[in-house]
């Protein structure tokens, strides 16, 4: 046995000497050394009182002599007053020459992190004990044997008071109370105390390998927080001062409310980089089921802490279900923390209130400077950033996130990129919750495929004006912003059905860049009181975070007018239209509705309405027009179709119109034939019938033998 537990010499010898030119290695290393000192002392005096120093199966059993010995003894062995004193005079000259490594700009890690933690020097020697067997594993055979038990190879409570202590007893209550649950060392995740089931000085003191990794130069995050890690941009908005001067002044807690096309996390992100400070930023939205709220946040407040950096997370929406101690694990971690998020603050989710900050949009001259930053010198040609900085609402990390989805996407097709890999980068960024809601459409159509009178055209391109210059109007000139009413633009399309109002919904979005997102009634309407209104909320909150439009068709079932309330069922549905009035006040995107019957609108709806747009039957020359688009070049047909009698003739809207066109072709496809004049009237026939018309001689003319074939 003696053999095996042989004090280690007195230097730290050559493979453990630290580079001279690394000083915080050299200081650790340092410690260590001083530490060897105290394990040797305890060593000897184990031997020294030791009835059996021979025994074999030590560790394994308790003898009689070794009973007999734990009875006799009175006190807990204590380290010699000269080896304290030794020790700490050696320490201080270590420290001195630290203190003048700091001073020529060296980094000793351990001394910062004692800064950085709060950390008392009993709590920096009770860290070096736990840390010492990762450090150098001789130290693992040493602690085994001085713990009688070859299976316990790192440090027990006990012990590293022993060690640590010097000439003060284990019993002594302040420095155990080092190593209770909310003590420093502890608290912040450098010190685990584990086998809480343990009486607690034989309880088991483990450094956490990220800890270890720190202190012995690696700058890797921790495992547990790579995947919520995100980076950010630098933006130059006023609110930025008042943050930096916030966090100057020892600010501990702020919450960061954003707008669409804000960014909280870049508002912290500059303001922390301002005051040349590193950032840890996590993005709470890719928190999985099983992630404990409470071990993140103690991993993330650690590791900014080691590295000297504020912590930024959000969105708070992202906790909201887990309750509010999963908002407060992060609130109450030593500041300063900077949380972000879209809703009000609760003043339950910390016992000290946060600085409240409201963090706007960019404007449009600095959001420009992020794409040219973003694109860096990429920009296809004919690209202007001034167009996708109106039409698209994006905060500055999915400008960056929407450049780089754009080179990708020129790299794989091995050319210069285009302006439609950018435009498909920017619709990337647009959050994937509002799909469960709504169907989304990718515009496929343009203003050419339009058929419409000019004063409706018009109207229309005066609705891409608005959405393309909001940001100039409201924001720059402060038009419209008095008042409680958001920022959004709405538009009514009224007429008959088939008349061209979902598809000119279509070429606006198509226009702008957009998706278009279908709101399926079936997803909306529920039979359970106060459901419709939880699920209409669930739209439009999705639908501030994307760029894409919303159309509500048929839009009379769910903005229908109120009407006097008779029973129950009257009341809740004028709750229903209620509520909507209040939340389309408060909405900031761009929303279309649809409706065969303008009447039936609430006029309350109307009042709110940015734009009416009707949308009239067709004339003769309109109908020609749709019957040339929907026979296109690529369809084989007879050179003798009469498209001009079909559209002087049948007063029937352009909806109607492409369903004619399309069972001309399936009759033709049939017969393996072009399409000629008799599908055509054969199909306007079907089509008459379908909407409840008459067949008569006076309307089909020359062709109604064609009816008959």
């Amino acid at each position: 046995m003696s053999a095996v537990v042989e004090a280690p010499a007195e230097a730290a010898g050559g493979d453990r000497t630290a580079d001279a030119s690394d000083a915080s290695l050299g200081y650790l290393q340092a410690r260590l050394t001083l530490l060897e000192a105290r394990v040797r002392s305890a060593v000897d005096r184990r031997r020294t009182t030791d009835p059996d120093p021979d025994d074999r199966f030590r560790g394994l059993y308790i003898s009689d002599d070794q009973v007999d010995a734990l009875l006799a003894a009175s006190a807990a062995p204590t380290v010699p007053d000269e080896l304290v004193v030794a020790s700490a005079s050696r320490l201080e000259v270590l420290d001195a020459h630290a203190v003048t490594a700091e001073a020529a700009g060296a980094t000793i890690r351990l001394r910062d992190a004692a800064r950085a933690f709060g950390l008392e020097p009993l709590d920096v020697e009770l860290l070096l004990v736990a840390l010492a067997p990762d450090l150098d594993p001789r130290f693992e055979r040493l602690y085994g044997y001085l713990h009688d038990d070859v299976s316990r190879r790192r440090a027990s409570v006990g012990l590293a008071l022993e060690l640590a202590l010097g000439s003060r007893r284990a019993t002594d209550s302040a420095a155990r109370a080092r190593l209770e649950p909310l003590a420093p060392l502890v608290r912040s995740g450098l010190l685990l105390v584990e086998d809480a089931e343990r009486p607690m000085l034989t309880r088991t003191l483990r450094v956490p390998d990220r800890v270890i990794a720190h202190l012995l130069g690696d700058d890797a995050p921790d495992a547990l927080l790579e995947p919520l890690l995100a980076a950010s941009v630098d933006v130059d908005i006023p609110e930025v001062e008042t943050l930096v001067r916030a966090i100057a002044g020892g600010l501990p807690l702020a919450y960061l409310r954003e707008r669409p096309g804000a960014s909280g996390r870049s508002l912290g992100w500059t303001a922390l980089a301002r005051l040349g400070r590193p950032c840890v930023a996590l993005d709470l939205d890719r928190l999985a089921g099983g992630d404990d709220p409470a071990a993140i946040a103690l991993a993330a407040s650690r590791e900014a802490r080691l590295r000297g950096a504020g912590l930024v997370v959000g969105p708070v929406e992202a906790l909201v279900e887990r309750g509010a101690p999963a908002i407060r694990a992060f609130a109450e971690l030593p500041g300063p923390v900077l949380v972000t998020g879209v809703r009000a603050w609760d003043p339950a989710w910390s016992r000290e209130p946060p600085l409240l900050l409201d963090t706007p949009a960019p404007e449009v001259a600095l959001r420009h400077d992020v794409w040219a930053r973003a694109l860096d010198g990429d920009a296809p040609e004919g690209f202007d950033p001034a167009v996708a900085t109106i039409a698209y609402r994006l905060a500055p990390e999915q400008i960056d996130r929407a450049a780089r989805a754009a080179r990708a996407a020129s790299s794989a097709a091995g050319r210069p990129m285009v302006v439609d890999d950018v435009w498909t980068g920017a619709r990337a960024q647009n959050a994937a919750g509002l799909e469960r809601l709504a169907r989304r459409l990718v515009p496929s159509v343009g203003w050419d495929d339009l058929v419409l009178p000019p004063v409706v055209e018009q109207q229309l391109r005066e609705l891409t004006a608005r959405a393309r210059h909001r940001d100039r109007v409201v924001g720059e000139w402060s038009m419209g912003v008095k008042g409680s009413r958001g920022l959004g633009i709405t538009a009514l399309f009224a007429g008959d059905s088939g008349t061209g109002k979902t598809i000119s919904a279509e070429v606006l979005a198509g226009d702008l860049g957009f998706e278009l997102y279908v709101i399926d009634l079936s997803t909306v309407v529920d039979k359970y009181i106060g459901e419709t209104e939880k699920n209409l909320d669930r739209i439009f909150t999705e639908a501030d975070r994307v760029n894409g439009i919303l159309l509500f068709d048929e839009a009379d079932a769910l903005f229908g007018k109120r009407s006097e309330v008779k029973d129950a069922r009257d009341r809740y549905a004028n709750v229903e239209v209620a509520y909507l009035l209040q939340r389309m006040e408060r909405f900031d995107g761009l929303a279309i509705l649809t409706t065969n019957l303008r009447s039936n609108v609430d006029e309350a709806f109307v009042r709110r309405l940015d734009a009416i747009v009707d949308f009239p039957m067709p004339e003769a020359e309109h109908r020609l027009r749709l019957f040339e688009l929907n026979l296109p070049s690529t369809l084989p047909r007879e050179h003798d179709l009469d498209l001009g009698f079909l559209a002087r003739q049948f007063r029937i809207s352009g909806g109607n119109i492409r369903n004619i066109c399309v069972t001309a072709a399936y009759l033709a496809a049939a017969d393996g034939r072009r399409v000629g004049m008799a599908d055509l009237v054969r199909a306007t026939e079907r089509e008459y019938r379908k909407l409840g018309r008459l067949t008569v001689e006076a309307e089909f003319g020359p062709y109604m033998d064609l009816l008959d074939r």
